[in-house]
């Protein structure tokens, strides 16, 4: 009794969800769609990267960002495929302490890579857009590969005191994890510690990876807008358009469940419960298996090559 009442007890695990009050006997229906989701968006990502490696003619720019971004993907289902087909397929819910910051870390981090990849894919936009005959001597290799540096250690070092915060702190209540993989915003809430340093931090990180990413992909499609508009020929118009609506597609899938789920955890806590999850699931899920799908439909270049190589 009295270690129940201590303060300073520790729970040694933490107990996933994946979907609250679901039968385990329906876990199996829904493990179906899942692998499928995984097995998709894992093959279509892998085969775009092995496409721009392995032909010359598509190591442009615009691909190398695009690769920059199925690694990203493939990085964040990889991150989350343990925990989510264990607990669909095996019902396997518990997670250590350090497993779980270890996923968070990883997860978050690549987030933030993806962000970063995003908003230069934007830039890349912009430049072809504006300055196409320099393009290529802007855009450099060596260039382009110093910005996916800088987009991996930006993502690494914000995300990196996360896991040290949320070690520090005591948790000693509830140990139940709504959601089917661990989030920093749900794990810090279990605790019966102060946890004002750690809510801090997580707007600091909101702010300046979400709110300023997003505001300078605002701002590089209002450049974008201002040069499509000055071309006379209504064909070019269109064509610098199209050139665009894949990253558009992107952002959106990207930014729209990321930014409506920062609501939900700081804001909206009268809201259905079940909301908050199936948003964290379709944040982490759906950019994965939608991007390689968009990208293979709007590059002719790219869905002849991946036609080619499925004909053979």
């Amino acid at each position: 009794m009295s270690a129940v009442n201590d303060t300073k007890f520790k729970f040694t695990v933490f107990l996933l969800t994946g979907i609250p009050g679901q039968k385990d006997s329906h876990n199996l229906w829904i493990s179906l769609p899942l692998c499928l989701m995984y097995v998709i968006s894992i093959l279509g990502n892998s085969v775009i990267l092995l496409i721009i490696k392995t032909d010359p003619s598509l190591h442009e720019p615009m691909y190398i960002f695009l690769s920059m971004l199925g690694v990203t993907d493939l990085g964040i289902l990889i991150a989350t495929m343990p925990t989510i087909l264990g607990i669909f397929l095996f019902n396997s819910r518990e997670i250590s302490f350090d497993a779980c910051f270890a996923q968070l870390f990883f997860i978050e981090s690549f987030q933030c890579i993806e962000s970063s990849v995003l908003l230069l894919m934007a830039f890349d936009r912009f430049i072809a857009i504006r300055d196409p005959l320099r393009y290529a001597s802007i855009l450099t290799l060596p260039r382009i590969a110093k910005m996916g540096l800088v987009c991996v250690l930006r993502g690494v070092a914000v995300i990196l005191p996360f896991p040290f915060l949320l070690k520090r702190l005591q948790y000693c209540q509830a140990n139940v994890l709504s959601h089917s993989y661990c989030m920093d915003q749900e794990v810090m809430m279990l605790a019966c510690s102060d946890i004002s340093v750690n809510s801090i931090y997580g707007l600091f990180i909101t702010v300046i990876i979400l709110v300023f990413d997003l505001l300078l992909i605002f701002l590089s499609y209002v450049m974008i807008l201002k040069t499509v508009l000055s071309i006379s020929s209504h064909k070019e118009f269109l064509r610098a358009l199209n050139t665009c609506v894949a990253h558009l597609c992107a952002v959106l899938l990207f930014y729209t469940p990321e930014f409506i789920l920062t609501l939900i955890h700081r804001f909206g806590k009268d809201s259905s419960p079940l909301l908050p999850i199936v948003l964290g699931n379709v944040n982490l899920l759906v950019p994965p298996l939608i991007n390689p799908i968009v990208y293979s439909m709007k590059s002719k270049h790219l869905r002849s090559r991946i036609i080619r190589v499925f004909v053979k």
